[in-house]
């Protein structure tokens, strides 16, 4: 099994293990109230969003990945097309960047 493979099953427990959020406005708002530990974004996200979180995650200090499209982000947490992923938790971030080799 590939290490992106490996990324995405991971993802998916921390998703059955509510220790993530999806979507945009609730990923921003995550960053806002200080509770992310990683932020992963889409590779074909649009350059508006892109630079909203990446703003934003350089402000807070966050950790900011590209990971996948939209689809293979949204099937790995069980949903649909996803653009942005935000990890709560330290221990499932620190896994996920392990994966991706960072």
């Amino acid at each position: 099994m590939s290490k992106q493979q490996q990324f995405f099953q991971l993802l998916g427990l921390a998703n059955r293990a509510r220790k993530i959020v999806s979507g945009e406005e609730f990923v921003l708002n995550e960053i806002r109230k200080q509770t992310v530990k990683l932020v992963i974004l889409s590779n074909d996200a649009s350059k508006a969003t892109k630079k909203k979180l990446q703003d934003k995650c350089s402000y807070y200090k966050v950790k900011f990945v590209e990971v996948g499209d939209r689809v293979m982000l949204g099937q790995a947490i069980g949903k649909q097309q996803r653009v942005a992923i935000a990890v709560l938790d330290e221990g499932i971030a620190t896994k996920l960047l392990i994966k991706l080799g960072q």
